[in-house]
């Protein structure tokens, strides 16, 4: 059957007179036969109707001889059509409305645009604690001048208020914040709510609590939450009925337990299964192994593998290469014994030695070193850093750094240069000096003074609170105590390093002494997490402490 002609106008529908006469057979060609003994079928008709104005049904008496297949129901479709309908209106919900203490703004400056597609709200005392804390070059005061910034560029078109007198709020990804799908609004109004008679109404964090109370009892179809650092405002607001919440988007990790390692342990079947493929080859010394098999995806570059199995060759090795499901394993130099020894010093115990031949590889320029105290960290950086310095001369000379936090209370004042400033801090660095002096046995007393002398020139003591805009051009560095720094300034640090600049950062996660900070969010576990797997850096977990059998006691049982 022919097509019909198209419509002439713009959503105009073919009549019937239309329809039937291009139904027609055309002149001059023969109909097609029907079959002998078939009744007559008249030709179908083709109308627009609504669902309502269908005919009823015929009788089952009046129904053609031929009978058709039914058609589809569509059923179905409506069945399903009220869930779907359903699943789109709990997932198009009220977001929840995050009340932001001021300690969260002043902790992290970019904590407004981290809630995703949730809403932010302000209130009024939160502002001008920002306005009260942003006077100084403390690391709060920049973080309160950089929140009023990101402020003032969102408030800078303000929107107006609907019909109920009700703010729309401000798009926080308005300045180009992209993760930030919510909205952002101030108070505006003055919020009368009561509180207990034991909560003091002209505090600051009592106004907070008062504000989220009163948006619960405003805003009863969506969730208000309270996010606060301070512990005491969250026990407040749990003991009040109200919902509130840590912050936790600046913990790089939940749990410190989950920190890499920088370390696997091979399974004891690991020659079973991969023996059969594997590949092996050496040079310079070395022996190189090429492995395919289920425990490749489990590794990263410079990662430290072992195997000690009994009755089999222990294996000690690096990742060099991964290369799809094929990766490279290198054997490792063995800095036990005594013709590899560092300034004197020789690894201990397994995690040493996979930190020296870490320390002393010139392709790796970030390393960290986490553990317990007297496990060696700083003794093994500074045998590395002056083995390269005074022998190999591959870097003119070490800086060491780390962060003035006090354990206890502050001694006041410190007179003297910026050097003799540091000095106090550096105590660490003095004992570990002693000791790598006393391995040259053969000077005598003479010669060790010099030696000495010339190990103090070639060691520079910095303070953190000068190195911006600093650029290390050849230069070992290393930052002691790397747990206590925050994020951003383990990225001001690191971002220091020149061409040739080898930074170490040493570390124990579980002697944190700056407040705020915490295992999962200190700027150590943050440049771990991060550097993990790239070519050129490395990290070793050194979990046996070394210093003498009453430390590695105490720091058990205590």
């Amino acid at each position: 059957m022919p097509l019909p002609k198209p419509p002439a106008k713009r959503a105009d529908l073919l009549g019937r007179e239309q329809f039937e006469s291009q139904g027609a057979a055309a002149p001059g060609k023969s109909a097609r036969r029907a079959r002998p003994g078939a009744e007559p079928v008249a030709p179908a008709l083709l109308e627009l109707r609504s669902d309502a104005e269908l005919p009823a049904a015929p009788p089952p008496s009046s129904l053609p001889a031929v009978t058709q297949a039914p058609a589809p129901s569509r059923s179905g479709h409506h069945a399903v059509r009220p869930e779907r309908e359903k699943k789109a209106a709990r997932g198009n919900g009220p977001t929840t409305l995050f009340v932001l203490d001021t300690n969260v703004l002043m902790h992290d400056p970019t904590s407004l645009f981290r809630f995703e597609e949730h809403d932010i709200y302000l209130p009024m005392i939160t502002l001008e604690e920002l306005d009260g804390h942003k006077r100084g070059m403390t690391e709060v005061a920049r973080n309160a001048r950089q929140v009023s910034r990101d402020l003032d560029a969102l408030a800078a078109n303000m929107p107006t208020r609907n019909a109920k007198g009700r703010s729309e709020g401000i798009a926080l990804n308005r300045t180009g914040r992209r993760e930030a799908g919510g909205k952002l609004f101030f108070q505006t109004d003055l919020i009368d709510v009561t509180l207990p008679a034991g909560l003091p109404q002209g505090k600051a964090d009592n106004q907070i609590l008062g504000v989220v109370k009163a948006l619960g009892e405003q805003q009863p179809e969506r969730d208000v939450v309270l996010v606060s650092k301070d512990i005491n405002m969250r026990i407040k607001a749990r003991a009040l009925g109200l919902p509130a919440e840590d912050y936790f988007n600046d913990k790089t990790l939940e749990d410190g337990d989950l920190l890499y390692t920088g370390v696997l342990q091979l399974p004891a079947d690991f020659w079973d299964k991969h023996g059969k493929t594997v590949e092996s080859w050496q040079q310079a010394g070395l022996t190189y192994y090429r492995i395919n098999g289920p425990v490749v995806p489990q590794l990263l570059i410079n990662q430290f593998v072992y195997l000690e199995a009994p009755g089999a060759a222990s294996l000690y090795a690096k990742v060099i290469e991964i290369t799809g499901k094929t990766a490279v394993l290198r054997t490792l130099k063995d800095y036990t014994h005594q013709k590899n020894a560092v300034w004197g010093v020789m690894a201990r115990n397994r995690d040493q030695n996979f930190a020296f031949n870490l320390l002393m590889d010139p392709d790796c320029d970030f390393i960290t070193l986490t553990g317990t105290a007297g496990s060696g960290k700083t003794l093994m950086s500074l045998a590395s850093g002056l083995s390269q310095v005074m022998d190999d001369r591959r870097y003119t000379e070490i800086i060491v750094t780390r962060v003035t936090v006090p354990v206890g209370e502050d001694i006041g004042f410190l007179p003297g240069t910026e050097e003799e400033k540091m000095g106090p801090w550096m105590g660490a660095l003095d004992d570990n000096l002693e000791v790598l002096s006393k391995t040259d046995s053969g000077a005598g007393e003479w010669g060790r003074a010099a030696t000495n002398d010339l190990v103090r020139s070639k060691i520079k003591i910095k303070s953190l609170n000068f190195m911006r805009g600093r650029t290390f051009l050849n230069k070992f560095v290393i930052i002691d105590e790397a747990q206590n720094l925050t994020p951003k300034q383990m990225k001001t640090l690191i971002t220091r390093a020149g061409p040739g600049t080898k930074i170490v950062c040493l570390g124990n996660l579980a002697q944190i002494d700056t407040p705020y900070l915490t295992e999962g969010s200190s700027g150590l576990t943050y440049a771990v997490d991060r550097f993990k797997g790239w070519a050129h850096s490395g990290h070793v977990t050194l979990a046996r402490g070394e210093r003498s059998r009453l430390a590695d006691f105490a720091s058990e049982v205590l």
